[in-house]
């Protein structure tokens, strides 16, 4: 039917803001769907709710604004969110690294008993302060990678997209961090 608009489905991302440039508050799907995502990615990395919370409205904030940029070709806009907002945790570096430190610095929990945790949550418990201090002898690059990787579900490829760096950099530089991961635990557990 001619003149009739079909709403973007709930995958295109692109849809929406592509639809924005034109009716700014269409962008408030965008925020509709991701914000939760983001704002939980940004909670783990930062450990503070108030901070998390505001590198969420910051994240969508640049996103509006460079919403002219965005690589329309691309769907789904998880990547490019998830690069604005890793870039504006990298402002709060620092906290980030202090925290893990402390983290570092606690002695582990003495296990429960068996019917009250699996043998796989006392493991983890156990290498929580070893794995919080080799995540702070990471480079920051190397520390960023890891943890999108490990904490959202982006494949290598949205990673590299998220990140701004060639598909086979994610590759080499997550399996040289997995190895200093290893190393390290290897040698201080």
């Amino acid at each position: 039917m001619a003149g009739t608009h079909t709403p973007p489905s709930p995958s295109d991302d692109a849809a929406l803001i592509e639809e924005s440039l034109a009716d700014p508050d269409r962008f408030a799907g965008l925020f509709d769907r991701h914000a939760d995502e983001i704002y939980r990615y940004a909670a783990r990395r930062l450990d503070d709710v108030t901070t998390a919370e505001d590198v969420t409205a910051e994240t969508f904030l640049v996103a509006f604004r460079k919403r002219k940029r965005y690589d329309l070709s691309k769907a789904d806009a998880r990547p490019w969110l998830y690069g604005i907002a890793s870039n504006l945790i990298s402002g709060h570096r620092r906290s980030e690294v202090r925290r893990l430190k402390a983290l570092a610095r606690q002695a582990p929990e003495p296990p429960a008993g068996f019917e009250e945790r699996s043998a796989e949550r006392v493991t983890a418990d156990r290498l929580r302060p070893a794995l919080a201090a080799a995540l702070t002898g990471l480079r920051s690059a190397e520390r960023d990678l890891l943890l999108l990787v490990a904490w959202t579900d982006l494949t290598y490829e949205k990673a590299a997209q998220a990140l701004g760096v060639p598909v086979g950099t994610v590759r080499s530089r997550l399996s040289r961090t997995r190895t200093k991961i290893r190393r390290f635990l290897e040698s201080h557990v």
